[in-house]
């Protein structure tokens, strides 16, 4: 199972870490996944999120498969491989942190650090059933990681447990600490379109928690989807147009960057302004709650078969992408599968608190724990 493309061996630590290899660890090349990188040369030094798991006592044991080049959602790799689904085998990974959800669904790691520009981590932890969580824009540092600009990108941690998740945010980021016993969070849940049958089953999981939520909306999202789309290609096209010419990338790579370079100046100015109009919006919505909830992905994810095939499908992006664009944290936590497909909430809180983000995670988890001892 291609999940993990090279095993490493550093640090001496009892819990467990894949690294995603669009991160830089010293002394092994960082090829994202693409023939176009094939030669590129071995990491002088550590990326930061890589140094900080080893001064915690973390122990790396291997670099993680990617979507080429961090471009896609499917997950599915030409060259290095497709990680299979552990726990829905018929289905993709999801992208484009394949490798490292794959990992931690199949127990061979506690903790798969991944990226996330439009939903890499999200997406990929709901197709496997796994936690994860993309961090307020800037929180955690992205020195040594694949393209060193991006204003979308966030460096974030999986797991399959949301305990392990926390635990590793703390040992990580010193300003990260969930409190115990603290008041309930005031819950917005928020309306969206999706497929029926996941929006039943997480109003079911929240009706089966006792907490109360009240319906509230983002008019933007929408925008804010195309905004952050444009965002992502204009900005992907700088840092790896150069390679469109080189006969090295994987065929829908090359079709998406393609598309990417007829992104214009004008498109790029409306996307910044809908950028911070959206920003506003989700800043309003959260003065009068805590966390919004809402699924992670619009429909269950395309079988493995059908990708292979060549089917795309970008939208299945279309709930996680705008809070790329806006910032704010936001975590993906797996429910109860629904006709055999996985199914994830969604939780959205203020930029800077991500540690109320997966408070609320750990609230909703204990109260349907709870619950079910109580029946």
């Amino acid at each position: 199972m291609p999940s993990l493309i090279q095993h490493l061996g550093l640090g001496t630590g009892s819990k467990r870490v894949v690294v995603k290899d669009s991160i830089d660890i010293a002394g092994y090349p960082t090829r994202a996944g693409s023939a176009a990188l094939a030669d590129a040369p071995a990491a002088e030094r550590h990326a930061e999120i890589v140094e900080r798991t080893l001064a915690a006592g973390y122990r790396i044991v291997g670099k993680a498969n990617l979507h080429e080049l961090a471009f896609g959602m499917t997950g599915l790799n030409a060259l290095t491989g497709t990680p299979e689904n552990p726990r829905f085998p018929a289905l993709i990974p999801g992208g484009s942190s394949s490798g490292s959800a794959a990992a931690v669904a199949a127990g061979l790691a506690e903790i798969g650090i991944g990226t996330d520009t439009g939903g890499s981590i999200r997406v990929p932890a709901a197709c496997c059933g796994v936690v994860g969580l993309k961090p307020t824009f800037g929180r955690l540092s992205r020195r040594g990681v694949m393209p060193a600009y991006s204003s979308l990108d966030c460096v974030g941690p999986l797991s399959a447990n949301l305990e392990d998740l926390i635990d590793f945010m703390s040992a990580v980021d010193a300003e990260f600490t969930v409190v115990s016993g603290a008041a309930m969070p005031r819950l917005g849940r928020l309306d969206v379109e999706a497929d029926g049958a996941i929006l039943g089953t997480l109003e079911a999981y929240l009706e089966g928690t006792g907490l109360a939520t009240e319906k509230c909306a983002l008019p933007m999202m929408s925008e804010a989807f195309d905004a952050a789309m444009a965002l992502i290609n204009r900005e992907t096209y700088s840092a790896c147009g150069a390679w469109l010419d080189s006969g090295r990338l994987g065929s829908d790579v090359e079709r998406r960057l393609r598309a990417a370079a007829k992104i214009s100046d004008a498109e790029l100015h409306e996307a910044e302004a809908v950028r911070q109009a959206f920003t506003a919006e989700v800043d309003r919505l959260l003065e009068t709650c805590d966390v919004l909830v809402l699924p992670t992905l619009p429909h269950f994810p395309l079988s493995r078969a059908a990708a292979e095939e060549g089917q795309q499908d970008l939208t299945i992006s279309s709930l996680v992408r705008p809070f790329n664009l806006s910032g704010h944290p936001a975590l993906s936590l797996p429910l109860p599968p629904s006709r055999g497909q996985p199914v994830s909430l969604q939780l959205i809180g203020r930029r800077g608190d991500d540690a109320g983000v997966c408070r609320a995670a750990r609230y909703l988890v204990e109260a349907l724990h709870d619950k079910t001892i109580q029946k």
